[in-house]
């Protein structure tokens, strides 16, 4: 069994890990750990695992935490994730981190985005970005997993069959995306109440959103290009919902070339024929995110606007689960050897 143990269980991240570990026939769970609730029952904070889990929050005791597991899932705000990741680092043990601190591999353009000093910038080099459909090879032999943020993921898996392949510029892409509310966590912030997000739709960090220079990043990479080249936009909106995230990208065609949308489609469906969890869809079919409620599958529409000369790309997920925490479970299954679907198998919930 792999002794597994998550570093803020009691958010949101924290709690779906929780429950799909519980239901992981490889995986025991041995330390929750929760500054607002230590000694407390998990349960008591989340009754709905009532039976599933037995375990009491604990104090963030990094020493106590990692002698115990094999494995840590480190579910923390940015800025927080480095004493864990150096300490598993020195101890032999694998770190998949939920959290910002090693998804971008300059520490410039980290504290440049987030405003706080990198306190390891040698291991981000060592890093590996975590998003298994692209980088799987990488992942398996890692000691340091940076699990992807939820709308990098969507925007990724959106635009990765193109990249490099001489048809859009990848440099100019426009993402418009939207997200559940649990996207911003469980603390009390004014802005997520319910009488402010009910019957509500609205742009936020526009121009200024800390997963942009992720994309950019990753996007970069995959295109061959220079990062600080890249100029995407990209545009986050809250919807009056729990859970999802709806990516939509625009990608310009480069000048002289207009493939079909069936073409396009084939490229796609060539590029994730062996993968379980992603769905590319007919023409005229556009995903929606009640097709991945509660499960880690991903499902992507697109079409050509000869018109115009772009390629629309639309990508709907389950922003905790393959935006985050089935995802970090899908890079542990990486990291030991198991089937990459282990744990995950269920379909979304529908309705």
């Amino acid at each position: 069994m792999i002794r597994a143990a998550i570093v803020g269980a009691t958010g949101y991240t924290g709690a779906e890990l929780v429950r799909l570990l519980t239901r992981h026939r490889e995986v025991e769970l041995v330390g929750l750990t929760s500054r607002q609730y230590a000694d407390q029952p998990y349960t008591t904070v989340y009754p709905h695992l009532s039976g599933q889990v037995d375990l009491n929050c604990q104090t963030q005791d990094i020493d106590a935490v990692t002698d115990a597991a094999d494995v840590l899932f480190l579910a923390l705000p940015h800025g927080l994730s480095v004493p864990w990741v150096a300490a598993c680092v020195g101890k032999g043990k694998k770190v998949v981190d939920l959290g910002a601190d090693f998804r971008l591999r300059r520490a410039a353009v980290y504290e440049q985005w987030y405003r706080v000093t990198h306190e390891a910038p040698e291991l981000l080099a060592e890093a590996v970005y975590g998003l298994p459909e692209l980088k799987r090879e990488r992942i398996r032999t890692a000691r340091i997993v940076a699990n992807p943020g939820c709308y990098p993921t969507a925007s990724l898996l959106s635009v990765a069959p193109l990249c490099g392949q001489g048809i859009v510029r990848e440099d100019r892409l426009i993402i418009d995306a939207k997200s559940g509310a649990s996207g911003a966590g469980r603390n009390a912030n004014v802005g997520n109440l319910y009488g402010e997000v009910n019957e509500n739709v609205k742009a936020y960090n526009v121009a200024k959103h800390r997963h942009n220079p992720e994309i950019e990043q990753e996007v970069a990479e995959r295109a061959g290009l220079d990062p600080d080249a890249m100029a995407i936009t990209f545009t986050p909106h809250l919807m009056p919902m729990t859970r999802g995230i709806l990516a939509t990208v625009y990608a310009d065609l480069k000048e002289g070339l207009r493939p079909s949308a069936e073409e396009v489609r084939d490229l796609y469906r060539q590029f994730y024929a062996n993968e379980p969890f992603i769905h590319v869809m007919d023409e005229g079919v556009w995903p929606q995110t009640k097709w991945s409620y509660g499960s880690n599958h991903a499902f992507i529409g697109l079409t050509v606007e000869g018109r115009t000369g772009r390629i629309i790309i639309t990508t709907a997920i389950d922003n905790l689960v393959k935006g985050a925490s089935g995802q970090a479970i899908q890079n542990m299954n990486l990291l030991f050897g198991l089937p990459e679907t282990t744990g995950l198998e269920a379909a979304g919930i529908y309705p």
